[in-house]
C-alpha cells in the first residue's frame, strides 16, 4: 500500500501512538492477514482509534511519518 491517506481530513491529530499487538488477540479475519507474525504493530490516533496494523515497528513509524504524523511509542 503506497497511497497517502489524508488524516487531517478526518480530524485525526498530528501525533499517533504505536504499540505492539499479539496477533492471537486479533479477530479471526484480521489474524489471517498477519502472515504468521506473532506480533504486529498498531498505529492509534490520539483518541485511541486504531488506524492501521503493520508487520513491524519500523514500518509503523515509516507509515506515520510518510503521512506527516509524529509517531510515539506506547509500552
Amino acid at each position: 500500500m503506497n497511497t497517502k491517506f489524508d488524516f487531517a481530513k478526518y480530524g485525526i491529530e498530528r501525533t499517533v501512538y504505536v504499540r505492539s499487538v499479539a496477533a492471537a488477540d486479533l479477530p479471526d479475519e484480521m489474524r489471517e492477514e498477519t502472515d504468521g507474525f506473532e506480533t504486529v504493530y498498531a498505529i492509534h490516533s490520539e483518541d485511541g482509534e486504531r488506524l492501521a496494523l503493520v508487520k513491524d515497528r519500523e514500518l509503523a513509524f515509516a507509515v506515520a511519518r510518510t503521512n506527516d504524523l509524529t509517531p510515539v511509542s506506547v509500552h
